[in-house]
């Protein structure tokens, strides 16, 4: 037999102020938490950098230093894991030499160590590029990456893609937000599989998360299919998006095959069409990317891609490609941009 509750009990049941209240002291404790977990990691990666800086010191001491310090790096290993535990192996022990190697206690990389946790700097350190290095740490802290975004991140060449569309290196500020390839691996369509443009474009929604973390910084979604009306036609756009930071609408044409000057003329269109229809005032230009499996280096060249601020073209892969497949696809854009320099100075 049920037991009839209170009519204390009824009252507090049944108002919203009651469940305010608990939920407030939770949000106490989850702020609390996490406040105490980011406290913890800054203390320990300190602690880490410290330690590497121990042990290079210790490493100097020694006639035959490589040996030497492989003998102390084990020999500590052993002196600290029966007191501390198994956070102190020899490989740890090693990755705190190299984090005091790395990152200089002046660095951007040191003075992260109170906002990215050990797991992500142990990954940024791996890096050869001091300015690859800074730009992971910048991105990872503005975006709260996750350890595991991060990891995709580096794997996939994120700030290699970005950088093969320019002439120069990025900074901590002024960098393009095109990349080139894309690489939307966690859409789930197999390499070889013959889809069409409308399960691209689904895979991308039902995915759009992710979609907007590839696409960079400052993206929001906006509408797909947007119908654009002149006095005789309508044209629907794949997919529209707004970037808060560039300021602008971006328009995405999505292609399931090689580049053609048809697509770019569309896109040109569709970008000249969306200024003056929706475009507001104190908006910047429209810009348009058409994402395709292939692009033609002669078509690039002598078309309005070769010159245009506003339309650009990038290929996408659908799963994450290897080093070689990589290294491949940005000396190919590197190639592209120096001759289309070349010949606009030309």
């Amino acid at each position: 037999m049920e037991s009839k509750m209170s009519k204390s009990e009824l009252y507090l049941a049944s108002t919203k102020e009651e469940q305010q209240f608990y939920d407030d002291v939770r949000s106490i404790l989850q702020t609390a938490r996490n406040s105490a977990y980011k406290s913890v990691n800054s203390i320990m990666s300190k602690a880490y950098w410290d330690i590497g800086k121990r042990i290079v010191e210790q490493e100097q001491n020694g006639t035959d230093r490589a040996k030497y310090g492989d003998y102390i790096i084990r020999k500590l290993s052993k002196e600290l894991s029966g007191e501390f535990g198994t956070g102190f192996s020899i490989a740890n022990l090693k990755n705190c030499r190299q984090f005091y190697r790395t990152f200089p206690k002046d660095s951007i990389g040191y003075t992260a160590c109170s906002q990215l946790s050990w797991s992500h700097l142990r990954n940024i350190m791996r890096l050869d590029s001091e300015e690859e290095r800074n730009y992971y740490i910048q991105e990872a802290i503005r975006g709260s990456w996750s350890v595991k975004l991060l990891e995709r991140n580096i794997k996939s060449g994120y700030y290699r893609r970005i950088l093969s569309t320019q002439l120069q290196d990025l900074s901590a500020e002024n960098y393009e937000f095109v990349k080139d390839p894309y690489v939307l691996e966690f859409m789930g369509l197999p390499e070889n599989y013959e889809y069409k443009e409308s399960e691209l474009e689904r895979a991308i929604l039902s995915h759009i998360q992710r979609f907007l973390l590839e696409l960079g910084r400052g993206f929001s979604f906006v509408a797909r299919q947007m119908r654009i009306s002149t006095e005789t036609s309508d044209f629907f756009l794949d997919l529209v998006f707004y970037n808060y930071i560039l300021k602008c609408f971006v328009i995405i044409d999505l292609k399931t095959d090689k580049l053609t000057h048809q697509d770019i003329g569309q896109m040109d269109m569709y970008v000249r069409m969306f200024d003056d229809l929706k475009r507001a005032q104190d908006d910047n230009p429209t810009i348009g990317i058409i994402l395709c499996t292939d692009k033609d280096e002669t078509i690039v060249k002598y078309s309005v891609l070769n010159d245009s601020k506003q339309i650009f073209a990038s290929k996408y892969m659908t799963v994450l490609p290897t080093e070689e497949e990589l290294a491949y696809e940005l000396e190919r854009n590197q190639s592209m941009l120096m001759d289309n320099v070349s010949q606009t100075k030309e």
